[in-house]
């Protein structure tokens, strides 16, 4: 009977959220929201059939999470469709790896003087939380492979990129937390700390742009030469999500950069075979009895096999989100510590309203975004799955008493993300695009 119950629960969150999703568009609301509640409610505060415990069950949430960061960096890396060489990819850069510099030492900073945290637990608050998320921003990103705007792209490709770089900063806190409250200055090895994070992000983006290019190529040569491998692309999504990832692990190198990598560099693959037109022109009308040969047509198979792929993981992506939020919202409501407290609101305000717009306008200095668009990605800093993974990680990898007086902190900045970030994407980016439209 229990099983049933939850084929019941599960089936009809899914219908629900597939009939209104296209509902909440248009309102100032996200499903993540509303994913978040759903887990809240089948907890102890509601029905009580779900019971996680984010010390107990870390390692499972860390995999679930893990899971969904993988489908989401390997979607957003395809939906990036501009040459490497353009100057448009300074802004993701810089906000994924400089602003995250800025971040880190902020709140750290933060953490020792206004929440009289050690140096160790400090740093490793501030590493969980200085990755944006790339799982929950969907009215924020790019909307399709040809969408050039400097808002969307930029965060959209930041999420993508400091999701890996915070790999280095969270080991790097866990081992000050084992060493214990030290000076930075004194800790050693700090010449091969950054030897390896250099190899870790550099040999985890060659591995993923590799592989992708060479599986893309080997798949399209098939098909137009052989009308051999044809259809399944969602088993070669992925399949190329794990060998990217799997790769990169067994280099010690970052598999988050890797798979994110692989989504670029299949796109790359598309838009240089594709040229300027649009993926969607060069398919053009497929009718449904003449798949097969527009997926093996020499000038038509890779726009196919990448808007195949990017479909499949955009799903992909939509139901790993169901499911991460709900167990999110569930793990609030199993917390035994309460979740606003006059430290996680301080936390909150400091994060959302200094670090993220000083941050992201230090990082950003001399770009050509103008101050519309600095204004809106210094407020869509979004924290999410990322920092519930990283929080995750700290828990199975780390001394639990540096981490467990971090999880209240994390969790509430998480869950006030979803919600003051969920409420004001839509609005705030209707008025972007009229303040574009007037321009």
């Amino acid at each position: 009977m229990h099983e049933t119950i939850w084929f019941l629960i599960v089936g009809s969150l899914l219908v629900f959220m597939g009939i209104a999703a296209s509902t909440l568009k248009h309102l100032p609301v996200s499903a993540a929201m509303f994913y978040l509640l759903i887990g809240y409610l089948l907890g102890p505060p509601g029905a009580n059939l779900l019971q996680l415990d984010i010390v107990r069950d870390a390692h499972l949430l860390r995999v679930l999470t893990e899971v969904a960061l993988l489908v989401s960096l390997f979607a957003i890396g395809l939906r990036l469709r501009v040459p490497l060489d353009d100057r448009l990819w300074i802004l993701p850069l810089r906000l994924g790896l400089l602003a995250m510099i800025v971040t880190i030492p902020l709140i750290a900073f933060f953490g020792m003087q206004g929440l009289q945290l050690a140096w160790g637990p400090a740093l490793l608050l501030a590493t969980v939380l200085a990755p944006t998320d790339p799982v929950l921003a969907h009215d924020v990103q790019v909307h399709d492979p040809g969408d050039l705007d400097r808002v969307r792209f930029a965060l959209s490709g930041e999420g993508g990129v400091n999701d890996g770089i915070a790999l280095p900063f969270a080991v790097f806190s866990l081992a000050v937390c084992e060493a214990g409250d030290v000076p930075p200055h004194t800790l050693p090895s700090m010449p091969a700390f950054a030897a390896l994070a250099l190899w870790g992000i550099a040999g985890a983006a060659a591995i993923g742009g590799a592989l992708a290019w060479a599986t893309t190529h080997t798949v399209a040569w098939l098909r137009t030469r052989h009308a051999k491998a044809l259809g399944l692309e969602g088993f070669f999504a992925l399949g190329l999500i794990e060998l990217s990832y799997g790769a990169a692990q067994l280099a010690h190198s970052y598999g988050f950069i890797a798979v994110f990598a692989a989504g670029v560099s299949m796109r790359r693959v598309e838009h240089r075979a594709s040229g300027e037109r649009s993926p969607r022109k060069v398919i053009g009308a497929v009718n449904s009895e003449d798949v097969v040969s527009t997926a093996s047509h020499p000038d038509k198979a890779h726009a196919y096999m990448a808007e195949s792929v990017l479909g499949f993981t955009i799903e992909l992506e939509r139901i790993a989100e169901v499911f991460v939020m709900t167990v999110i919202g569930n793990v609030v409501g199993n917390l035994r510590e309460p979740l606003f407290t006059w430290h996680s609101a301080t936390v909150v305000a400091v994060l959302f309203l200094v670090v993220r717009p000083l941050a992201v306008e230090l990082s950003l200095a001399g770009s050509q975004a103008t101050h519309a668009q600095r204004r809106l990605m210094s407020w869509f800093g979004i924290r999410g799955i990322g920092s519930f993974y990283y929080l995750a990680y700290a828990l199975e990898h780390g001394r639990r008493a540096d981490v467990l007086p971090l999880v209240p902190l994390v969790i509430a900045t998480v869950v006030a993300s979803v919600i003051v970030h969920g409420v004001s994407a839509t609005p705030l980016m209707n008025w972007y695009r009229r303040v574009r439209h007037v321009k």
